[in-house]
């Protein structure tokens, strides 16, 4: 705006002096345009005092901090967000202080590297496990100004010391640490139940490390995934199937067994059942053998009251024909 504001000012400061050197030319007895005259002075030391802003007067943003370097090297005072009055024979380095994500991921083209880039750690066993992690990291503003004159950058516009920093600290870094901690924990720990502690260890240690020795700030760990190489997870899913399997098995067998409990059960009431009805009929032969009548006695127990057109007889009793019809009562 101060930039538009002294552009303004001096296409008017020209254009006044241009018109009244104009008006001056056509009007010999006249020194300058007498209306203007006052306008124009007003409007020359306005432009001047613009020009001067424009020259000392520098603007930081919001989301930045900059670095001032004087002809003696650089100054260890921050600019903070705000308007700075700044010598002409200063430079100004404005510097990023927003939160930057780098990110390790075992999927092409989803981190930071355009090809797989996830972390492969040991664990207490020795098994390899992957690691999708993301990493949030800012600049300290109080410390740009050793940021700028300690760590490096390399050639590619104002982002490239950022991507310096990611490359050259932040990924080794995390690349070294996350192994140390992930190795006091067993595979199944990792996959599950001590993740939290993992990613909390690793903030702690990550964080403390870089803002001591580099001034970065640590704002923030995730650990996205967790995952076992293929050949060990093959052989976990074949150690599942398989105890799948020996629980089917020993299911089937239980089974199996129980029919077979309940198969003898059945063979034994069956057997107790027919040596009842055995010895019934045994019993019932012996009475009929020691007692004839008995079987009269049978015939008289199941009688319906209906009298048999045919009646027989034996040597004990004779028993007559009475055939009676119904409808000839």
């Amino acid at each position: 705006m101060l930039y538009v504001l002294f552009f303004v000012l001096s296409i008017a400061a020209i254009g006044y002096f241009v018109f009244d050197f104009l008006y001056v030319k056509s009007n010999p007895e006249e020194s300058h345009l007498p209306s203007t005259k006052l306008v124009g002075i007003i409007g020359l030391v306005v432009f001047i005092i613009t020009l001067l802003f424009s020259v000392f007067l520098v603007k930081v943003g919001g989301q930045e901090v900059a670095v001032l370097v004087t002809p003696s090297g650089v100054n260890s005072t921050e600019l903070t967000t705000g308007w700075h009055f700044v010598g002409p024979w200063n430079k100004v380095e404005y510097m990023d202080k927003t939160v930057w994500v780098y990110t390790f991921s075992n999927k092409q083209e989803e981190g930071a590297k355009p090809s797989a880039d996830a972390i492969w750690c040991p664990t207490k066993d020795g098994i390899k496990m992957g690691f999708d992690i993301s990493i949030s990291w800012k600049i300290s503003p109080l410390e740009a100004s050793w940021i700028y004159e300690n760590i490096s950058e390399a050639d590619g516009g104002p982002e490239s010391r950022y991507r310096w920093i990611e490359d050259n600290i932040i990924r080794p870094n995390v690349a070294s640490i996350l192994p140390l901690t992930v190795s006091n924990y067993t595979p199944i720990e990792v996959y599950s139940s001590k993740r939290q502690d993992i990613q909390t260890s690793v903030y702690k240690r990550i964080s403390s490390e870089l803002l001591e020795t580099y001034k970065l700030v640590v704002t923030k760990i995730d650990i996205r995934e967790v995952f076992y190489n293929r050949e060990y997870e093959q052989s976990i899913t074949n150690k599942k199937l398989a105890e799948q399997e020996a629980l089917r098995l020993i299911e089937v067998t239980k089974q199996r067994e129980e029919m077979l409990k309940q198969e003898t059960i059945n063979k034994d009431i069956a057997i107790q059942k027919a040596m009842g009805e055995s010895e019934a009929l045994k019993i019932k032969g012996q009475s009929i053998t020691n007692n004839p009548k008995i079987i009269q006695l049978e015939w008289i127990n199941k009688w319906d009251g209906t009298l048999p057109h045919f009646m027989s007889g034996s040597s004990n009793g004779i028993m007559f024909n009475m055939n009676m019809d119904n409808n000839n009562k």
